[in-house]
């Protein structure tokens, strides 16, 4: 890796994350208004959670968790050649399973839709059916495509991993875009349309991720031997481990999809509209952070350097705050107009828009919350330690579970979906919670107390940026493009004129520098 700071690594994954999300923004932009927020988008919403949860469990979630850490201590104890022969190893195993994975979900699925007619299943159901068929093969490329991610980013080589999701948005809008050559094509037509294009997307992005591992000298070759090796066996006993807490994580997230479905018929496409403008920050910054401390982390703990790993802790943990925070205060504020600029026409209606706006401004207070937990359960990862994460998965799942329920059951209609973000909300608040006590028992102090006055400071600039957002809000009775950049603008300027009159651009003097992890 090049000897620069860590930040400086953040900055780039940020840069290419950030292409990628408003790639992501035109890409919803288009598909709110050609398929809109109504059954269709929610099918698609229910199909497609599943082949993102396994890319979270196989892919860049569990086992990115548990063979960055393995990874990179072999390349410091043995050199790149015999890493390499565990990477090819382990991402052998990993495509044999998720290609038995696919291949039964496939044959299930068939069997499941030509018992239709028998068991009357509705249109949704139908739909949604077919749609998991032909999108459940993405699982097997994108886990592919994911796995190379971890293997480059544990090079330190960040750029090419960071564009690959953009690939798939790239091909995402062009096919939004050539059917709007077809307006006489039906909405169910165009969402399995899009549906195949994603398929196609995936196996992009799987080959371009094993083009540049090739580059980067570990050949994506399939590898039969090996298998029993001691690291091989050690990532796939902390993968059971990780993805553990990470299943019991999609399987919550499923049980919201589900409850949406039981919220409202329109409550799922509402609810994943709604995530997307909120992945918009926490996609760039949270991903970022989080993408680049694994390895560091990993590196630091491989040659015993604790204190090199709470500095670059404390440094993420600031850094982060600085941007989180006003981000959040600035979306919920103008969660609305950010919704109606982005999605509004069309097939997305008014109604629609207030529907999502109020999840939107819930899901926003969460955003340094969430940001927090990516920083920090890395901590855990690199030390090899995947039971405190699922320890903690298994308690916010339980607490989300049940006051998803209780959303569902108690709020009404047009609210019920508000509820599911308030939950999700406060358990990523508990989850932080958890992970510092647990930090703090595993490893003593982590020196963030002295950053608390950091965090006061960032807090008032915010409070004085948000005064000006409520008093410029009245401004946007209707909201274009333009309205919204002038406001999002000044936010942005009272908030670094904020910052410098409290001194938060203040940095600690030791960059800690990736050749440290």
């Amino acid at each position: 890796m090049k000897r620069q700071g860590f930040l400086g690594h953040i900055f780039t994954v940020g840069a290419f994350i950030m292409l990628s999300r408003v790639l992501g923004l035109v890409r919803e932009m288009l598909q709110s208004r050609l398929i809109g927020a109504g059954v269709e988008q929610s099918a698609f919403t229910l199909a497609f959670a599943l082949p993102n949860m396994a890319r979270k469990l196989f892919g860049e979630g569990a086992l990115t968790a548990a063979f960055v850490p393995i990874f990179r201590d072999e390349i410091e104890a043995a050199g790149l050649e015999k890493a390499s022969r565990l990477a090819r190893a382990v991402m052998t195993m990993v495509l044999l399973l998720l290609g038995t994975v696919v291949v039964l979900s496939l044959s299930g699925l068939v069997g499941t839709l030509a018992l239709a007619d028998r068991f009357d299943f509705s249109g949704r159901t139908r739909l949604t059916l077919s749609l998991i068929a032909i999108l459940v093969p993405y699982m097997l490329a994108i886990c592919g495509a994911a796995f190379g991610m971890g293997v480059l980013n544990a090079l330190g080589r960040f750029k090419a991993s960071s564009f690959m999701p953009a690939l798939l948005n790239i091909i995402w809008i062009a096919t939004l875009a050539a059917l709007l050559l077809f307006p006489g094509l039906s909405l169910v037509g165009r969402i399995r349309v899009v549906s195949v294009a994603i398929l196609f997307g995936g196996f992009a992005q799987m080959a371009f991720m094993f083009v540049c591992m090739s580059r980067a000298g570990v050949s994506p070759r399939l590898r039969f031997s090996g298998w029993r090796d001691e690291k091989v066996c050690l990532v796939w006993r902390n993968l059971a481990i990780a993805a553990a807490g990470a299943g019991a994580i999609q399987a919550n997230y499923l049980l919201d999809q589900v409850l949406g479905q039981m919220a409202a018929p329109w409550a799922a496409g509402v609810i994943g509209y709604a995530e997307r403008l909120m992945d918009l920050p926490l996609g760039v910054i949270g991903v970022a952070f989080g993408t680049v401390l694994l390895p560091t982390f990993s590196g630091f703990f491989s040659r015993h350097d604790e204190k090199g790993a709470r500095e670059a802790l404390a440094l993420s943990v600031r850094n982060m705050l600085f941007v989180m925070v006003p981000a959040a205060a600035g979306l919920c504020i103008l969660a609305p107009e950010v919704t109606r600029v982005i999605y509004e026409g069309g097939s997305f209606d008014a109604q629609a828009t207030v529907r999502v706006s109020r999840a939107l401004s819930v899901y926003a207070v969460g955003l340094g919350f969430c940001g927090l937990q990516k920083s920090l359960i890395p901590w855990f990862q690199a030390q090899k330690d995947m039971k405190t994460p699922l320890n903690v998965s298994l308690v916010t799942v339980a607490v989300n579970a049940m006051l998803n329920v209780l959303a569902v059951w108690l709020l009404p209609v047009e609210w019920r979906h508000v509820g599911l973000a308030g939950s999700t909300v406060f358990c990523a608040f508990l989850g932080c919670v958890l992970l510092l006590v647990a930090a703090r028992r595993k490893n003593g102090a982590l020196g963030l107390g002295a950053s608390v006055a950091y965090v006061l400071r960032v807090l008032v600039a915010t409070a004085v940026m948000a005064a000006a957002l409520l008093f410029f809000r009245p401004k946007l009775a209707l909201p274009s493009p333009v309205t919204l950049a002038v406001a999002i603008a000044e936010g942005l300027a009272v908030y670094t004129l904020m910052a410098l009159v409290l001194r938060i651009f203040r940095l600690p003097r030791r960059q800690v520098r990736p050749s440290d992890a």
